[in-house]
């Protein structure tokens, strides 16, 4: 049903009929109504789409979506149920490209009686605001929190649309600030604005209400409605500072970078051995999480094995880069002889192995010297 429908028949209806055919159009306007137009998928359905996988959890598929430049910001974004009240947004296994526009990592929300929380925001203000858009399909409850797990421009440049929602806190790791007074956000913002002219229309860097200052591995409780969530410091393993967020009601862990699925890892900010230490963590910690979601790749149900994937990727670089310099082999020697034959057919293997080695070289370096 639609409303041209209605218009081209409205001439031949009765006063009984036309009260009939306005009823319905208030309902087509209504959130639950607006909700069966988005693209939400859960195990009990299928995408109609060949480049959406049918499920967002335990899944060897990946999203190959196509944004185009030129859709309306109030288009929502497809995304997945992965519980009876948390949604992810699935993004593309890619490096940022015209394509994907940005919309190569994952992202969600978590509605409540009382409010909607947001973890992170994609990469351009277009994408968070179509983001909105998919949450307003979901609800007209207001958003009361948006969580960002970690600075990385994927995860965090779509800030600048919530920003000015009445009555939101913005929460991020206290990292951010430093972030924000790096040239690594100069040269970012520069790379997207030059490719994704439009897309980056309204960026302004995240500014939080609230920044976590917890000691490594402690968190901040926040609660809204019966939702419970626990946000933890994990250091600054990827990034300028890094946040695990666990949604402690329904034992969903929101991993972030911590754990990669279905690509290779990205080893160019953070500490590797912080990495590891975090993974230790967060298994000791949750060995009975319901699910776990990643900032890239699918979620994962017991026993992670994303997890273990991403630490054998790591603790093998370093084994390797580390002997390398005990060897006195040269940083490019090194760097360009490296090879995991296993790795190679992972998505993104070739774009990341090679700088990846040159990061951990670098800083196992730097700590040899410094011992």
């Amino acid at each position: 049903m639609s409303n041209t429908c209605i218009g081209k028949n409205s001439i031949w209806l009765t006063a009984g009929a036309v009260l009939t055919a306005l009823l319905a159009v208030i309902l087509l306007l209504s959130p639950k109504v607006l909700a069966s137009d988005c693209d939400i998928l859960d195990n009990k359905n299928h995408s109609s789409r060949r480049n959406l996988p049918d499920s967002a959890i335990n899944t060897d598929q990946a999203p190959r979506l196509t944004i185009n430049p030129d859709a309306a910001e109030d288009i929502p974004l497809p995304f997945y149920k992965l519980a009876d009240n948390t949604y992810m947004l699935f993004g593309n296994i890619s490096t940022l490209n015209k394509q994907n526009r940005g919309f190569n990592a994952n992202a969600g929300f978590i509605v409540t009686a009382q409010g909607v929380i947001v973890i992170d925001t994609l990469g351009t203000p277009v994408l968070g605001r179509r983001m909105l858009s998919s949450i307003h399909c979901i609800t007209d409850k207001p958003i009361k929190f948006l969580i960002v797990t970690h600075n990385h421009p994927d995860h965090a440049y779509g800030a600048a649309a919530f920003r000015d929602i009445n009555g939101i806190t913005i929460i991020a790791h206290r990292g951010t600030v430093d972030y924000n007074r790096s040239q690594t956000l100069e040269s970012s913002v520069a790379y997207r604005r030059e490719i994704l002219t439009k897309d980056m229309t309204g960026f302004k860097p995240l500014q939080a209400d609230l920044y976590i200052k917890a000691e490594p591995f402690e968190k901040k409780r926040i609660r809204l409605g019966q939702e419970v969530i626990d946000i933890y410091n994990t250091g600054k393993h990827h990034s300028f500072g890094d946040l695990v967020i666990h949604q402690v009601n329904r034992n969903i862990l929101w991993v972030s970078d911590l754990a990669f699925n279905q690509r290779t890892t990205y080893l160019g900010d953070g500490d590797s051995a912080q990495i590891l230490k975090a993974q230790d963590w967060l298994l000791q910690t949750f060995p009975n999480a319901r699910l776990m979601v990643p900032g890239h790749g699918s979620a994962q149900t017991s026993p992670f094995p994303m997890v273990a994937k991403t630490r054998d990727y790591v603790s093998r670089m370093r084994k390797t880069m580390g002997q390398a310099i005990d060897d006195g082999i040269s940083m490019l020697d090194a760097v360009q002889n490296v090879e995991f034959e296993d790795w190679q057919a992972v998505p993104l293997y070739e774009m990341n192995q090679r700088a990846n080695a040159n990061f951990v070289y670098r800083e196992m370096e730097k700590a040899y010297f410094d011992e």
